[in-house]
């Protein structure tokens, strides 16, 4: 199954947005991460009016915020704000949406917001949880969201990065001989991140442990990637040294694979040189294929989907993989998914201006919160259209 169609104004990963009442439509990027915030708190079972807020973090990032209505303002006769009762100039900052989620459910801890290109939702993951290890707070939202913009649009277009054919649902194909750039998406995701002790003490519904984050760049070029893949094969040769797992424990990376030459083939030769010939077993697909690349919010996106793989047992396929390029050499899972137990996996994000990240996860075993979940089941396929 795929999101991917045509752009249309009010459409969000080919479906409409339910505006709740109380969010200014117009400002979607905001909308979007703070109905993904209150979709998140209320799928974690928080109690908002018995936990301590004081203690309770906040790690949104949004790129570079709302830019189309840059446009609104430019277009009245003296800047005069166009919209009543709307932001002020501060809604084009970056660290305006983790301003906005964090006032709007009453979060008093420590407020995060990084501008790392497509490798910002990882980062916000990443801080989450460092604040919470140094006992700044017991508990977080984080994530990062992504609405199209026609600023954006045109500048990736005039990059030439974003694939030209006329079929949007087979236009992204990562990993393919054929791919010629990749598909604009948007969306969000957020993460309620906690405290082992914090969880078990509430009887949490847990989805996945974070066993390591670690972000590194290359001090290459601001949108080239460094084709030797160096920088890569060290940044997951630490993540892997930082969580206690060796290359032998990783059954599935979530891969960055946006769908242009230069990204899927560097990624594939990182992913290799990592993981030596333990990068035979492995399963590495890019569900940019079915969702797009949704920029800011990839990662955060990307990491819900692979947190999601872990808890089901299912690796998700490469969509519209049909011809794999030869110098990639891994298993990008084709077409078709998986049902199989995943037990540890890797999400990475390889962003423009050399940023890099990636997270690793354990799926959750232990029965201790009253949420085990149940191994899979029997070796089944599945197909993505």
């Amino acid at each position: 199954m795929t999101g991917i169609a045509p752009i249309e104004d009010n459409l969000v990963l080919g479906a409409p947005v339910d505006i709740p009442e109380g969010y200014e439509p117009r400002l979607k990027i905001l909308t979007l991460n703070e109905i993904a915030a209150a979709e998140a708190l209320r799928d974690s079972g928080i109690d908002m009016q018995s936990v301590d807020r004081t203690r309770f973090g906040c790690a949104v990032s949004a790129g570079m915020g709302d830019a189309r209505s840059i446009f609104d303002v430019l277009d009245v006769p003296g800047g005069t704000w166009p919209v009543a009762g709307g932001l002020p100039h501060e809604q084009f900052f970056p660290c305006t949406p983790s301003y906005h989620v964090a006032h709007r459910f009453g979060l008093e801890g420590p407020r995060l917001s990084h501008s790392t290109a497509c490798a910002s939702g990882l980062v916000e993951l990443g801080c989450a949880v460092k604040a919470i290890r140094d006992r700044q707070c017991d508990i977080a939202l984080a994530g990062s969201a992504e609405a199209i913009d026609p600023l954006f649009v045109a500048g990736f277009r005039k990059m030439r990065v974003l694939s030209d054919d006329a079929d949007p649902v087979h236009a992204c194909r990562p990993f393919d001989k054929t791919r010629n750039g990749f598909v604009i998406g948007e969306g969000s995701a957020m993460f309620v991140v906690e405290r082992l002790s914090h969880a078990l003490a509430r009887g949490a519904k847990i989805y996945a442990e974070v066993l390591g984050c670690r972000m590194l760049a290359e001090a290459h070029h601001v949108t080239g990637i460094d084709m030797n893949s160096d920088a890569l094969e060290r940044l997951l040769r630490i993540t892997l040294k930082s969580s206690d797992l060796g290359p032998r424990d990783i059954d599935y990376v979530n891969c960055h694979g946006t769908g242009t030459t230069q990204n899927d083939v560097n990624e594939a030769r990182g992913i290799r040189a990592a993981f030596g010939p333990f990068a035979n077993r492995l399963c590495a697909s890019s569900i940019k294929s079915m969702i797009g690349h949704l920029l800011n919010a990839s990662g955060s996106v990307e990491l819900a989907t692979t947190t999601l793989a872990l808890r089901d047992g299912f690796v998700p396929p490469t969509s519209n993989l049909r011809s794999i390029d030869p110098e990639v050499e891994l298993d990008c899972v084709p077409l078709v998914g998986r049902q199989q137990r995943i037990q540890h996996a890797i999400k990475l994000s390889v962003a423009f201006g050399g940023h890099l990240v990636a997270v690793a996860l354990r799926r959750w075993n232990d029965a201790r919160s009253g949420f085990q979940y149940p191994d899979v089941l029997p070796e089944t396929t599945r197909r993505a259209a």
